[in-house]
């Protein structure tokens, strides 16, 4: 059986979907979600989860509605203001992943704040997506090598996976042991491509502003009972557990 995860993935999903069936705007899905967080960033450091990273905002969701998208960085920037210092007090390091150059230029530097003033927290790290996509985040990892390979410092032949996992957002942090998707949607949605290859994978009906702390002890007990075999046999698997 699998071990508690030490990394929790979570896409946000069904905000939009909760508030309509309200007869609210879609922003107030986004607004509720924010409660939500809260609650989770809380029962995560509680269950001795070590690192939580949140899909907010994907690179694709710049394709919306301009007056939307709007809404929903002023939406985010409102909520970091008024949750960080509250964040730093429960010892929260947090840290964003993302192309920043989408992101206004008060978001970044909020951002930046955020990032600083949490930094020495030894609890549990929140990061955040933001402006985040997959294939952007190996996109660049393979620019930032390819500048190290046109140096002369390595040879093409010489390029390891972890030549291109250190230069990815999530680098320097282990990859999620489970995902959580709400809002009964059953993809990744360009979302952390690489470092989900053996992640575990958990789907819930639940809409994200309803998602509750029962949701996640029901996500972390399906983990549990789930082997974890890595490409490996479960009797090699049950032979190193044993060794």
């Amino acid at each position: 059986m699998a071990d508690s995860p030490q990394h929790v993935a979570i896409i946000m999903d069904g905000n939009g979907r909760w508030a309509r069936s309200r007869g609210l705007p879609r922003i107030a899905g986004h607004s509720s979600s924010i409660i939500v967080v809260r609650k989770i960033v809380e029962a995560c450091g509680e269950r001795s989860i070590r690192y939580l990273t949140l899909f907010a905002f994907s690179s694709e969701n710049f394709q919306r509605p301009p007056d939307e998208v709007g809404m929903l960085m002023g939406l985010f920037l409102d909520a970091l203001v008024r949750e960080i210092e509250d964040l730093h007090r429960s010892d929260v390091r947090l840290r964003f992943i993302g192309d920043r150059a989408y992101l206004g230029g008060e978001l970044v530097r909020r951002m930046q704040d955020a990032e600083s003033l949490t930094a020495r927290n030894g609890g549990l790290q929140l990061l955040v997506a933001v402006a985040y996509g997959g294939r952007w985040d190996i996109a660049q990892a393979c620019r930032s090598l390819a500048r190290v390979v046109a140096a002369g410092e390595l040879e093409p032949m010489e390029i390891t996976e972890g030549h291109i996992a250190a230069r990815l957002a999530l680098a320097g942090i282990p990859d999620p042991d489970l995902l959580i998707r709400t809002g009964g949607e059953q993809r990744i949605s360009n979302f952390l491509l690489w470092n989900l290859a053996y992640t575990e994978l958990y789907f819930t009906e639940v809409l994200w502003p309803e998602f509750s702390t029962a949701d996640l002890d029901d996500a972390l007990s399906r983990y549990a009972r789930r082997e974890r075999r890595f490409g490996k046999t479960s009797a090699q698997v049950s032979a190193g557990a044993d060794a």
